[in-house]
C-alpha cells in the first residue's frame, strides 16, 4: 500500500518545483502533475510529486488522523491552535 500525505505549499520554485510543509517538515516536491497548484494550496504528495490539490478541510482531517499514529508521535509537530 502506498500513502499520499497532505502538504501545504509554502513556496513556488523554478522548474515546476515547490517547497511544502508536511507536519512541520519542509520538502521540495514536483508540481508537474498539478500545475494549477499555488502558494497556500494543500496537495497530496506521493513519491515526491503533488498528485492532487485538496481542500484545507480534507488535508487537516487526514493530518489529524496521521498525528494519532504512535509511530509518528515523536516526529510530527502538534496541530496549530485555532
Amino acid at each position: 500500500m502506498c500513502l499520499a500525505i497532505p502538504a501545504k505549499i509554502t513556496e513556488l520554485d523554478e522548474g515546476n518545483m515547490a517547497t511544502v510543509d508536511i507536519l512541520g517538515v519542509t520538502r521540495s516536491i514536483s508540481i508537474d502533475l498539478t500545475p494549477q497548484a499555488t502558494v497556500g494550496d494543500y496537495v497530496l504528495v506521493h513519491a515526491g510529486f503533488a498528485i492532487e490539490v485538496v481542500s484545507e478541510q480534507a488535508a487537516n482531517e487526514t493530518l489529524d488522523l496521521i498525528r494519532q499514529f504512535p509511530e509518528f508521535a515523536d516526529d510530527v509537530q502538534p496541530a496549530p491552535a485555532v
